[in-house]
C-alpha cells in the first residue's frame, strides 16, 4: 500500500519531457539547486539601483545623480543610447556629454550583452513581471486569452520615434517612454504620465502576456545591437538536460532557445533578445543552463 502511494506521488511529480536534444532520460533535480537565486539577484540589483537615484537626489549625495534617460555615476555621463540619438535628432547637435554618455554604456554593454538592461534595471520590466503572475493565473482560469503580436513591431517604433524626434525637433517617445516616466517619478515625485504606465500594465494583464516589452518597446533595440558582440552568454549542456522545456515556459522571449535546447545546434543561446534574465537557469533543476563565456569557457 505505502508502495503504491509512493509511486502515485513520484508520478505526480514527475517532470513531463518533451522531445528535444537533450541527452538527460528524465529530468534529475540536481542536489542544492537554488530556484529562484539569479531571481532574488536580479530584482536586488534593479530595486538597488532605482532606489539609489531616489536616495542620491534626496540626500543630495552625488552618487547617481539623474535617471534612467540621462544620469551621472561618480561623474561618469551616462545615458540611454536611444534617448541620445532621439536628442541629436532633434536638435540636429552632436554634443560631447552625449558622446561620452553613450560610449561608457557600450563599454558595460560589450560585456553583459543582449537586452540585459531590460530585466536587470529596467523598472517597468519589474511591474510587468508582477503583471504576468496576474495575466498568467487569469488564463489558467480562463478568464482571458492570451494575444501576440509581430515582434519585428519594435523595430518599426525604433525608426519611427527617430524620424519623429528629427521631424518635430522634439523627443516624442520620452513622453510616453515608461521607463523614463518610473524612473523620474521614483525621483522627482509621481506625474499624471503612471496613468499611461497603468494602462500598459491594465493591456498586458487582460490581453498580451508582457505586451509591450515582447513586441513594442523600442528601448530594448539599441541594447539588443550594442550587446550582441558580448561573449557572455547563457550556456546549455546537452548533456543534463531532459527536454522537460520549462526554460521556455518561463522564458519572455522562448524562442532564443531554440537553436540549445529544441534544436542542439548551439551550446549558447546566441541570440541578442536575450535578457540574461536567469528565469531559465532558476527554473532548470537538472542545471543543464548556467551563465558562460562563448569561446573563453574552455581558457578560463
Amino acid at each position: 500500500m505505502k508502495e503504491s502511494k509512493n509511486e502515485n506521488t513520484k508520478s505526480k511529480n514527475r517532470v513531463r519531457t518533451f522531445k528535444g536534444a537533450g541527452m538527460r532520460p528524465q529530468n534529475t533535480p540536481q542536489h542544492g539547486h537554488r530556484k529562484n537565486k539569479w531571481k532574488i539577484l536580479r530584482w536586488t540589483v534593479l530595486l538597488s539601483i532605482n532606489l539609489l537615484f531616489f536616495v542620491s537626489f534626496f540626500a543630495d549625495i552625488q552618487i547617481l545623480e539623474g535617471t534612467l534617460s540621462g544620469s551621472r555615476i561618480f561623474g561618469f555621463h551616462q545615458i540611454d543610447p536611444f534617448a541620445a540619438l532621439q536628442i541629436i535628432l532633434a536638435s540636429k547637435l552632436i554634443m560631447v556629454n552625449l558622446i561620452i554618455g553613450v560610449v561608457t554604456i557600450c563599454i558595460v554593454y560589450l560585456f553583459f550583452g543582449g537586452r540585459s538592461f531590460c530585466s536587470w534595471i529596467c523598472p517597468y520590466h519589474w511591474l510587468a513581471e508582477q503583471g504576468e503572475k496576474i495575466h498568467q493565473y487569469l488564463k489558467k482560469k480562463k478568464i482571458i486569452r492570451n494575444h501576440t503580436f509581430d515582434t519585428k513591431i519594435r523595430y518599426y517604433f525604433f525608426v519611427i520615434f527617430l524620424g519623429l524626434a528629427w521631424l518635430t525637433g522634439y523627443t516624442v517617445f520620452e513622453t510616453i517612454n515608461p521607463v523614463g516616466i518610473i524612473s523620474r517619478a521614483i525621483v522627482y515625485g509621481p506625474s499624471l504620465m503612471l496613468i499611461w504606465v497603468a494602462m500598459l500594465l491594465v493591456f498586458e494583464i487582460v490581453y498580451s502576456r508582457r505586451g509591450w516589452c515582447r513586441y513594442f518597446c523600442p528601448v530594448g533595440v539599441s541594447y539588443q545591437l550594442i550587446g550582441m558582440l558580448s561573449l557572455f552568454r547563457v550556456k546549455w549542456d546537452k548533456e543534463k538536460c531532459s527536454n522537460c522545456k520549462r526554460c521556455q515556459s518561463v522564458c519572455m522571449v522562448p524562442d532564443v532557445l531554440n537553436n540549445t535546447v529544441n534544436t542542439g545546434k548551439s551550446n549558447y543561446v546566441d541570440s541578442s533578445l536575450c535578457t540574461r534574465c536567469g528565469m531559465c537557469v532558476d527554473i532548470c533543476d537538472d542545471e543543464a543552463l548556467g551563465y558562460g563565456f562563448k569561446y573563453l569557457d574552455k581558457i578560463i
